[in-house]
């Protein structure tokens, strides 16, 4: 079965005056169709490089420089096949018809996403018409159903609101709207519920999963929190300065971590258990310098089982697999021949 998309050798760099930084360095991944990918790491571990990537929005000066992004294209009538989003034009009709119509994506902060200057649904009519040819009355009726799908009340009256107008809530949803109203096939999700209140948050996230169902579009839920990955995602992937740690089912990865840095985050989580007034654990350092090459585990350097283990620091850096779709980079688990 062909995947809803998939990513080989994915490597993205930062051509800065001070050096090059590897935003994405080698990641590599696929999602099928009706599952949810979750993309978890720490700030400024190249996580939504990733999603921009795949949409091929990097600002400049980052720039694809290895790897294939491969779209799953179905025709009526034809095999499936795939594009390779990298060999494409960014700037070309090709991937402005594959932006919003194949592959959406939810921003960070949709109050820096939408127009203010421009009425929430107008911008989600734009969006319709850009990809299909209907009226303007025909795309206000599609979008308020999507507004109205989202959970947000009286949607008659509220598209013509202006995103100030809207609660945090509100905004969160009328993005969710305009990433799916033109019912694409796969969704990015950076970090959309980060400034939501947990209630909200639950809200967004059943939401997000009701439309899985009804869609069967594939999701890449990119997220720091756990909590959420652990409560939507079918696989995840440990991601670390631009590399891939781990690679596993949710179930699996939440039982039986292997690499040190899947382990440290999950011990940073405060559970039901953490007595009241002790400390959360944390894990000692920072990132390394971003325009440093590591051959080896980047998290050599701030982790507490390889001291004295050389070749976690000098490499070479290796994803192996250990069981049925359980992946880890780490060389004390699997040494590298």
């Amino acid at each position: 079965m062909i995947p809803a998309l998939k990513v080989e050798n994915l490597k993205v760099h930062f051509f800065l005056d001070q050096g090059v930084v590897r935003a994405v360095d080698g990641v590599s991944f696929s999602v099928e169709p009706g599952k949810t990918l979750g993309i978890v790491g720490e700030s400024g571990s190249g996580k939504s490089v990733i999603g921009l990537s795949i949409l091929r929005i990097v600002p400049p000066p980052g720039k694809i420089v290895d790897g294939k992004i491969l779209l799953r294209i179905d025709r009526n009538g034809d095999e499936p096949s795939q594009l390779d989003l990298v060999s494409i034009d960014p700037h070309g009709a090709q991937a402005r018809s594959v932006r919003g119509r194949e592959i959406a994506m939810i921003f960070q902060e949709p109050m820096n996403s939408f127009s203010p200057v421009h009425s929430v649904g107008g911008q989600i009519i734009e969006a319709v018409r850009l990809h299909h040819d209907i009226s303007k009355q025909e795309a206000r009726n599609r979008a308020v159903e999507m507004l109205s799908k989202v959970g947000i009340p009286q949607p008659e009256r509220r598209i013509d609101a202006y995103p100030h107008q809207l609660s945090g809530g509100m905004r969160q949803r009328a993005m969710i709207a305009m990433a799916l109203v033109c019912n694409p096939r796969i969704l990015i999700a950076d970090e959309p519920t980060t400034a939501l209140d947990v209630t909200v948050q639950a809200q967004i996230l059943e939401l997000l999963k009701s439309l899985q169902e009804e869609y069967g579009m594939a999701i890449l839920f990119i997220s720091h929190n756990l909590g959420v990955i652990a409560e939507i995602s079918h696989d995840v992937l440990v991601v670390y300065f631009g590399r891939v740690m781990e690679h596993a089912p949710v179930d699996v990865l939440f039982q039986e971590p292997l690499h040190p840095y899947t382990r440290a985050l999950l011990r940073s989580v405060p559970s039901i258990d953490t007595p009241v007034r002790s400390h959360l654990a944390t894990i000692e350092g920072t990132l390394p310098d971003p325009y440093a090459y590591i051959p080896g585990c980047p998290f050599s350097a701030r982790c507490t089982e390889c001291e004295g283990y050389t070749i976690c620091r000098d490499g070479p850096y290796h994803l192996s697999q250990v069981s049925d779709h359980h992946f880890v980079a780490c060389p004390r688990i699997c040494p590298v021949e």
